[in-house]
């Protein structure tokens, strides 16, 4: 029986590790993913388990482990070092005693190798299959989404709220603005499950929360890197302390699809449309400072957005724009 192993940060897991995985996996008959994580390393091993693991998910023959180590006591490099390779293979021969294939896609993997004495089969050394490095993934995101399995998409990508109490535009701006970046967006859950704002339960605002952050999440794993998301779970915590003076009790799992890199709030300076569903003006301005409140408390960094429409939109375009230049 032939055991095999591979072994990286994956930070984050790209689709040249997902193949050079599959290369590995025909090459043996059982195959160790080892995901070495640094203490000084902000990625969680976990998460980035769930990542290979949910991309191998039915595969049989491989197993993925975590292996957190102390910097100040191993050696952190990618350099194709002979005298980091001989302190890894010490670690690996350890960990992985019966081992005896080692795939990778680096130079150094005959150094490490050659000083476990087991056989060393490289794979794409020069990343002319799937021309992709984490590196570049995490300098520019939005240019290599494409390289981004669907299992790491949800937790990478960029995601923009649009907040506001009724008839401020949200809507209508996060259309605009997902047609001007031709990217994905997520219209507001609760207009579809509570037609009218002066009418609902309780349990329909869970339900919102919950059908809400599976669009977040169903958006984010999607074809593009940069979300635009209409309304988040603390303008329906909001309505909640509003309507029934009672805190929403929701998952951590809700909130983390929620998280966004940046918070738009529309101010309410804008002319009053009344659809025949919305609450009253006087009851539209009370939710605003609800809103207020719970964003407050919650410390989101929200930037507001103020003005004529067209400036509202400019200025949407204008805070965007820096958050994906800032990735890039």
């Amino acid at each position: 029986m032939v055991k095999a192993f591979v072994f990286g940060k994956f930070m984050p897991f790209h689709k040249g590790h997902e193949a050079m995985i599959r290369f590995a996996l025909s090459k043996c008959d059982f195959l160790t993913v080892l995901i070495c994580v640094s203490d000084k390393e902000t990625v969680p091993g976990e998460l980035r388990q769930s990542w290979i693991s949910e991309t191998f998910a039915g595969q049989q023959n491989i197993q993925v482990q975590v292996f957190d180590y102390i910097e100040s006591e191993l050696p952190n490099s990618s350099v194709s070092s002979t005298a980091i390779s001989e302190v890894w293979a010490k670690v690996f021969m350890q960990l992985l005693p019966h081992h005896s294939l080692l795939i990778t896609s680096e130079p150094y993997g005959d150094y490490v190798a050659g000083f476990m004495q087991i056989q060393h089969i490289p794979f794409d050394l020069s990343k002319t299959e799937v021309p992709v490095s984490a590196t570049a993934v995490r300098n520019n995101l939005v240019a290599n989404w494409s390289f981004v399995p669907r299992a790491v998409r949800r937790h990478l990508a960029l995601k923009v709220v649009i907040l506001g109490t009724e008839s401020t535009g949200k809507t209508t701006l996060t259309e605009n603005l997902a047609a001007y970046f031709n990217c994905s967006k997520v219209l507001e859950a609760g207009r579809d499950l509570i037609p009218d704002s002066n009418v609902f339960s309780i349990d329909d605002l869970y339900l919102v929360a919950r059908e809400h952050a599976k669009r977040i999440d169903e958006a984010a794993a999607g074809n593009s890197a940069l979300v635009i998301i209409d309304t988040d779970i603390h303008i329906t915590r909001s309505y909640c302390k509003y309507a029934f003076e009672k805190e929403l009790e929701v998952s951590e799992d809700i909130y983390r699809s929620n998280k966004a890199q940046l918070y738009l709030y529309l101010n309410n300076d804008v002319e009053y449309y009344q659809d025949g569903t919305r609450l009253s003006q006087e009851e539209r301005d009370k939710l605003d400072a609800f809103h207020r409140q719970v964003i407050k408390e919650a410390n989101l960094p929200v930037v507001e957005i103020t003005g004529s429409w067209k400036e509202r939109f400019q200025q949407a375009v204008d805070h965007i724009t820096l958050l994906i230049g800032a990735d890039s």
